[in-house]
């Protein structure tokens, strides 16, 4: 064969694209169950640091391993919820639900079909009840969990992750610890309007915490992102008002 002609030059480039895409399809197919394992392990540290079972930095140290087998040791019951308090499936012990599986349910709520939406709900061995939240950030999603006593409102914790949001700004969400201990011991308000609030300025302080138990200061310079937040947990909140009221109603 000429190897000088255009057929040649075809047969040649096709073979070379037909054995680089085999090649990063077996690539991406041998990394894909440790990337899998990576994220399950990832998720759930972010709930037990919400927790307040551990540090993010200490489960990291730990190895997927081990953060699999300490979750399976902490956590006791998994399902989901509707609107209506309604407990409405279970949930595999070592299922975890990705942000993608946030995503979903988040599109129902913001579209207004509630009766639609399947919220899970983790409760843990502490008495504990981890739930999550997602929204829309500055330049992506942004999500976390919120841990809640067992009364059903006030807070033990909480951790928040997020796709591109800018460093040292709206990232604090997630880098900053300072920002994720102002949710301890705050409450999720059931009677208001808004269930929790992040205030832009800055919320009333006494002795350094906030003297109003459901609203914590804003991150400076990231307003947009803080915005996406206050609105994720209040929309989410929203979904499990009616479950973790009755909880409240139990407790007393």
């Amino acid at each position: 064969m000429n190897t000088n002609g255009n057929l040649y030059t075809i047969i040649y480039t096709s073979v070379i694209v037909i054995l680089v895409a085999a090649l990063l399809a077996f690539v991406s197919q041998s990394l894909k169950a440790k990337q899998e394992a990576n994220e399950k392990a990832d998720i759930m540290s972010q709930m037990m640091t919400a927790d307040g079972i551990g540090t993010k930095a200490s489960f990291q140290e730990m190895g997927n391993a081990a953060v699999l087998e300490k979750y399976a040791a902490e956590i006791s019951e998994a399902f989901t919820v509707n609107a209506k308090g309604e407990k409405v499936s279970d949930i595999s012990l070592d299922k975890v639900w990705s942000p993608s599986d946030l995503k979903a349910q988040n599109n129902r709520i913001k579209k207004g079909e509630l009766d639609a939406v399947e919220a899970p709900v983790f409760k843990f061995r502490n008495g504990t009840t981890v739930v999550p939240i997602y929204g829309a950030g500055l330049w992506g999603p942004v999500w976390g969990y919120i841990a809640l006593k067992a009364d059903g409102k006030t807070m033990i914790g909480s951790y928040f992750d997020h796709e591109s949001e800018t460093a040292g700004l709206g990232a604090k969400i997630k880098d900053d610890p300072a920002f994720q201990a102002e949710f301890t011991d705050e409450m999720a308000d059931f009677s208001q309007g808004r269930i929790f609030e992040i205030v832009k300025g800055g919320a009333p302080k006494e002795g350094g915490k906030s003297v109003l138990d459901n609203k914590i200061d804003a991150i400076t310079g990231a307003t947009m992102t803080s915005k996406g937040l206050d609105e994720a947990i209040n929309n989410w909140l929203g979904v499990y008002k009616a479950y973790l009221t009755s909880v409240q109603t139990e407790e007393e």
